[in-house]
């Protein structure tokens, strides 16, 4: 394993058409490869942003099979890297609804996790109201994983909420929180609640998220960012689709929790 090594995070404003985002998605892996990039994450939703909440259930895969698992593999081979593949609607035990599936697959296409949503958003006010249990079935199980790259914890949005799932993960190297975060909670609660998962947890945050104006008429909050484990925003990307890219460091990590060992001072 290099110490040293480039991770990207996509930033997509995904429509209701499955085909059209794994095209624009397609495209932006490619840039992510151009630039260096070993690891790449894409947003929760990547695949569908359906103009009704039922419409993910509509294309819901089955686990191991379909265009938008098929995608995600053949993407990985092609390029010849790893893809944290923001969140694919999978069966669920209820036919009325999916699980929202983070997948990563290997630099061969293999695919190597799954992790499923655990916490699901609720939201409501006189002008929005959002409620994903409605279409979406909870995991139960945290998940990370060891990699060439470290130590990688799964999390979806709402989940960058609850400090506890990554305690139960940690010690790990980078964090993967794919999202599709609302243009209300987002302008004061996105960039915080990252920098502080990446400094309790010294860790790096790779965030990649939905931005713009979508055809249901939500406004996701955008600002895909990648943040190291002293909590400084290392890039971000305000609006619109695109690619952010940067070198992550190990070895720094290293000498970081070595001079700060928070982690080992846990008594809870």
């Amino acid at each position: 394993m290099s110490d040293t090594f480039k991770v990207a995070a996509l930033q997509m404003r995904s429509e209701p058409e499955v085909a059209t985002n794994l095209q624009a998605a397609r495209r932006l892996i490619g840039e992510a490869a151009r630039q260096g990039a070993s690891l790449v994450g894409l947003p929760e939703y990547f695949c569908i942003f359906g103009k009704r909440e039922r419409d993910k259930v509509a294309v819901r895969e089955r686990d191991g099979s379909g265009p938008i698992q098929q995608f995600l593999s053949d993407v990985a081979r092609e390029h010849a890297l790893w893809i944290v593949g923001g969140t694919v609607p999978l069966e669920s035990s209820d036919p009325g609804k999916v699980m929202n599936s983070c997948l990563v697959f290997d630099d061969r296409g293999e695919r190597v996790a799954r992790y499923d949503k655990i916490h699901l958003f609720g939201f409501a006010t006189e002008n929005e109201r959002y409620h994903e249990s409605g279409t979406i079935e909870p995991g139960t199980s945290p998940v990370a994983l060891d990699t060439p790259f470290g130590r990688l914890a799964l999390s979806v949005c709402y989940d960058v909420r609850f400090p506890e799932l990554y305690r139960c993960l940690a010690p790990m190297d980078l964090i993967f929180v794919p999202s599709a975060f609302t243009a209300t909670t987002g302008p004061v609660h996105w960039e915080i609640l990252l920098r502080a998962r990446a400094i309790e947890n010294l860790a790096y945050v790779v965030a990649p998220a939905q931005s713009g104006g979508h055809t249901n008429g939500r406004q996701t909050h955008g600002h895909t960012m990648i943040i190291e484990p002293w909590g400084k925003v290392m890039q971000c990307l305000p609006d619109g689709p695109g690619v952010v890219v940067a070198e992550i460091d190990l070895a720094r990590l290293t000498r970081l929790r070595a001079s700060l060992p928070a982690l080992e001072h846990r008594v809870l």
